[in-house]
C-alpha cells in the first residue's frame, strides 16, 4: 500500500532512505497511547456532528482490536510501516476503507505525535515517582535504623566531624525528595492536550479540544497551536530531571564504592549485589554501583542529544523532531531500573558499626566542638579557632590526642585554656550538642525522618 501521505509524489522513497526515515521500531511503544488519543479523537468528531455515530462507533471498535492484537504479537511492523501514528492508520483504511480514512480529520501527524508522547510521559512520569517514593520509605527506614549510630562525616574526603548514619543517609533522602519534587512539577507542565492544533495553524473544522482533553486525561489544552506542535521542552525537562536524580545516585553510589573498600570497610553489601573476579578468586566487586555511576553518563548524554537536537530547529515542527524518542525511552527505561536496583542494594546493605567506630579516632574530629565550646564562654570566634588550630598542630607533634592534653599542655599553647574549659570531648558528646535545626544530634534527626515520613504521606495522593 502507498504511503498515506504520497499523493502528491511520483516515485517512492529510495530504500535505504525509507529505512533511514522509519522511526516504527522504537516509536512502537507508543500504540496504546496512539490508539487512545484516536479514539479521544473520533469520538469528540462524533459529538461534534464531524463524524457520524456509526462511523465513529466502527472506527472505536476496529482501534481496540488493533490495541489488542499488537498487545498479543497478531500484528507486527516492518519498515515500511513508517512509524506508529501511520502503521495504525494504514491498518485501520485497510479494515474499514472510506470509514477509516475519516479518523485523521482535524489532526497532524505532528500534533498526533504531540499527545501520544505526553501521554507516555505523564504515565512515566508517575511510574518515576512512585519508584523515587521507594527509594525514600527505604532510606527513611535505614536512617531510623541507623539513627544512634556515629560514623565520620567527611569534607574533602578528610575527617571533618562526627555525624550520624542516620543523618547521613537523610542526606540524600532531600535528594531524592527534590527529585520528586521536580517531576511533580514537570508533571504538571506536560498535563496539556496539544490535539487539535494540526500541522500548525489549527483547524477550519469545529472541533472540541477541551473536550479531547478531558477524554484523555489531560488538565487543559495547549495555548498555541504553532508553540504545540514544536514544543519538546517537557521531554527535555524529563532528561534534565533524570539527570539530576542520576547524579544523586551516583554520588551516593561513589560513597558505596569506596565504603567496599578494605581500606574502608564501612559496609556490608549482600552477594545478591555484588560480582567476583574472573581470575581473583577472593574478590567481591560493588558492580551495581560501579554501573550506576556509569550508568549516569548514559542519561547525560541523552540530554545532551536532544537539547542539541532542538537547539538549530525553526518553528514549527522538523523531522528532526522524532529523534526525541529514542533519548526518551532510554532514559525512563534506565532511570527506572536505576532507582529500584540502588534502593535494593540499599536495602540489603548492612553498616559495620564497629570498623566505622575505629575511624571516629582519627582526624580531630572534635576540633569545631571545643572551639564553638570556648565562643559560648565569651571569646571570638577566630580566636577559638586558632587557639584550635595550634592545639591540633601541638598534638600532631607530640603524638597525642585532645583529651591526653594536660594543663601543663594547654597552656604552653594559650595561657587562657585549661581542662576545666574544655567541652565533652566524646563522639557521642559531640553529636549530641548539634542540635541546631538540621543538625545530626539524634534527636534532631529523628524529627527529620518524622517530617520526610509527614512529606512522604502527602505526597502519596499528589498525582
Amino acid at each position: 500500500m502507498a504511503n498515506l501521505w504520497s499523493g502528491r509524489f511520483e516515485k517512492g522513497m529510495d530504500k535505504i532512505v525509507e529505512e533511514f526515515n522509519a522511526s516504527i521500531f522504537f516509536d512502537k511503544r507508543l500504540y496504546d497511547c496512539d490508539i487512545a488519543g484516536s479514539i479521544a479523537h473520533v469520538t469528540m468528531l462524533c459529538e461534534q456532528g464531524i463524524v457520524s455515530k456509526a462511523d465513529k462507533e466502527k472506527i472505536v471498535e476496529t482501534l481496540k482490536e488493533i490495541k489488542t492484537e499488537i498487545q498479543n504479537g497478531t500484528i507486527t511492523f516492518d519498515v515500511h510501516d513508517e512509524d506508529i501514528h501511520m502503521a495504525v492508520e494504514g491498518i485501520l483504511i485497510k479494515r474499514l476503507g472510506e470509514t477509516g480514512k475519516r479518523l485523521h480529520t482535524a489532526r497532524s501527524r505532528n500534533d498526533q505525535v504531540a499527545v501520544d508522547t505526553r501521554l507516555y510521559a505523564k504515565r512515566e512520569i508517575v511510574e518515576i515517582i512512585e519508584v523515587l517514593k521507594y527509594m525514600e520509605h527505604v532510606l527513611l527506614e535505614k536512617a531510623e535504623k541507623y539513627n544512634n549510630q556515629i560514623m565520620v562525616g567527611f569534607t574533602h574526603m578528610q575527617h571533618a566531624q562526627p555525624v550520624t548514619v542516620g543523618f547521613h543517609l537523610m542526606a540524600y533522602f532531600q535528594m531524592f525528595k527534590r527529585d520528586i519534587e521536580r517531576f511533580i512539577q514537570c508533571y504538571e507542565r506536560t498535563d496539556y492536550n496539544p490535539l487539535g492544533s494540526c500541522a500548525l495553524a489549527g483547524t477550519t473544522i469545529p472541533i472540541d479540544r477541551h473536550r479531547t482533553a478531558e477524554l484523555l486525561g489531560f488538565k487543559n489544552v495547549t495555548e498555541n497551536a504553532m508553540d504545540s506542535v514544536s514544543d519538546r521542552d517537557y521531554v527535555l525537562e524529563i532528561l534534565s530531571n533524570a539527570s539530576i536524580c542520576m547524579m544523586h545516585i551516583s554520588r551516593f553510589a561513589e560513597e558505596f564504592v569506596y565504603w567496599n573498600s578494605q581500606e574502608f570497610s564501612y559496609i556490608s553489601i549482600d552477594d545478591s549485589f555484588c560480582t567476583g573476579s574472573s581470575i581473583m578468586p577472593q574478590k567481591k566487586n560493588p558492580d551495581m554501583a560501579e554501573l550506576l555511576r556509569g550508568k549516569t553518563g548514559r542519561i547525560y548524554g541523552n540530554l545532551m542529544q536532544l537539547l542539541t537536537v532542538m537547539k538549530g530547529t525553526p518553528l514549527a515542527y522538523n523531522k528532526d523532531f522524532q529523534e526525541d524518542k529514542e533519548s526518551l525511552f532510554d532514559t525512563v527505561d534506565t532511570l527506572k531500573k536505576s532507582i529500584v536496583i540502588f534502593a535494593k542494594m540499599i536495602e540489603k546493605t548492612e553498616f559495620r558499626m564497629e570498623i566505622m567506630k575505629k575511624h571516629l579516632d582519627k582526624g580531630f574530629l572534635n576540633a569545631t566542638d571545643i572551639a564553638e565550646h570556648f565562643v559560648k564562654n565569651g571569646m571570638p570566634f577566630r580566636e577559638a579557632h586558632e587557639i584550635v588550630g595550634k592545639m591540633v598542630k601541638y598534638c600532631e607533634t607530640t603524638n597525642k590526642d585532645f583529651i591526653d592534653l594536660t594543663d601543663e599542655d594547654l597552656q604552653k599553647i594559650d595561657s587562657r585554656v585549661n581542662n576545666t574549659l574544655l567541652p565533652d570531648l566524646t563522639m557521642e558528646g559531640c553529636v549530641n550538642g548539634r542540635v541546631s535545626y538540621g543538625g545530626t544530634a539524634p534527636k534532631e534527626v529523628l524529627r527529620q525522618i518524622e517530617a520526610g515520613k509527614t512529606w512522604l504521606g502527602g505526597v502519596e495522593n499528589e498525582l
